[in-house]
């Protein structure tokens, strides 16, 4: 299986990614004798009731298998609701806020606190999320900690919107998980990784791309200005424009806002980024076995923010943005926070809080690795990046 040195699951999880394999290997008989590997993601983070996303794990937080910037206290989200209240206020009062992935809640939590500061409350916050255990997380988590009149606006969806709206959209390390085909050059040639069952479990095998892939890394090499190396392998994400369409559905005026860790497509095309950026998640270690014990582990690759800009102006978006996290966040806030942070008795507080700041802003932790990306629709979203611009690296 591997040779990384991770701690074992208990037998209850090892059942449970059992009953997931067995599910992966029904899906490869049923096709010819082996998927594409952005099938057998799909199925390890969202098959209904197995996945990693769709079942019941903890994932988030320190006994999970990751931090995201939320669950490390309200700094992200108050900055984040700073940015948006804007955005909210031109949108006017049938204007919507829609969260992808909620988590535990606590974005929603410290977002919906400061938007009610800063009276810029939607009249509806939805969350997409697949997974009904966190669902009923979050649910529980904003019932208890919000207003009644506040939670009164949260719903939570299974699509996205399906009428014409307007407001803004948000995404925290969404990008991320999506499905990711894998390509390698092989003689010239554009190839699939593909999923088959070996004699030790699964292994990735080529196959020839679809003229829908192979056109999708020509694209790539006409952006890099050369073409890819004999042997490269990588991810690319050609369903990105037609998802940005999907999740935004009928919005008619506002903004779209995205946080992730990625790269512009020219260092994430390096030459010596030869094997990609596919790596696992578990109980905080990062390895590189995406097929080690299916739904028990997250699988992640980075975002080719070059081409989230391409997806979100193909969309019909003008382009607002693209900055590191710690620019963001101090464009948006962050300095009161800061000044916040000395009026706090509490000396164990305080150093938390202090802790968070650091942990969001620094360049060795969050603070460059995330960066973040806005568009907006007759709207004005680009105050929000006034700080750390980057755009002249896509």
């Amino acid at each position: 299986m591997s040779d990384f040195d991770l701690p074992p699951p208990d037998a209850d999880a090892l059942a449970h990614s059992g009953r997931l394999q067995a599910l992966i290997r029904q899906q490869i008989a049923g096709s010819g004798g082996s998927i594409p590997f952005s099938r057998f993601m799909e199925l390890a983070l969202y098959a209904p009731g197995l996945g990693y996303y769709s079942a019941g794990a903890s994932k988030f937080g320190e006994a999970g298998d990751f931090v995201t910037a939320p669950e490390l206290g309200s700094v992200f989200a108050r900055c984040i609701a700073n940015a948006l209240a804007p955005v909210i206020a031109q949108c006017g009062p049938q204007a919507r806020m829609l969260e992808l992935g909620g988590g535990t809640g606590a974005f929603a939590e410290a977002a919906l606190g400061r938007l009610s500061e800063l009276d810029a409350l939607p009249l509806r916050y939805a969350i997409l999320e697949p997974s009904a255990q966190l669902r009923q997380r979050q649910r529980e988590r904003l019932q208890r900690r919000l207003e009644a009149s506040v939670f009164a606006r949260v719903e939570w969806l299974d699509r996205p919107f399906e009428d014409d709206w307007t407001g803004v959209l948000f995404a925290n390390e969404v990008l991320d998980a999506l499905p990711t085909p894998r390509f390698a050059i092989d003689r010239g040639q554009v190839c699939e990784e593909h999923v088959v069952v070996g004699d030790a479990g699964f292994a990735r095998e080529l196959r020839p791309a679809d003229a829908f892939l192979e056109s999708a890394v020509r694209h790539l090499e006409r952006g890099l200005g050369c073409a890819l190396p004999e042997g490269y392998r990588s991810e690319v994400l050609p369903q990105l424009p037609y998802w940005i369409q999907a999740v935004v559905g009928g919005m008619q005026r506002g903004a779209m806002l995205f946080a992730d860790y990625g790269y512009p497509r020219a260092e994430f095309y390096l030459p010596e980024r030869d094997d990609g950026t596919l790596r696992a998640y578990y109980r905080h270690r990062m390895h590189a076995d995406p097929m080690l014990w299916p739904g028990l582990q997250d699988i992640t690759a980075s975002v080719d923010f070059t081409a989230l800009a391409e997806a979100g102006t193909g969309a019909g978006f003008d382009f607002s943005g693209y900055c590191h996290q710690a620019g963001f966040l101090l464009g948006n806030g962050l300095g009161d926070v800061l000044e916040e942070l000395g009026g706090i008795e509490d000396d164990a507080e305080r150093q938390c809080r202090i802790n968070e700041v650091k942990r969001l802003t620094l360049p060795s932790e969050m603070g460059e690795r995330f960066q973040l990306m806005g568009f907006a629709m007759e709207v004005n979203f680009e105050d929000a990046f006034i700080d750390g611009d980057l755009s002249f690296r896509l």
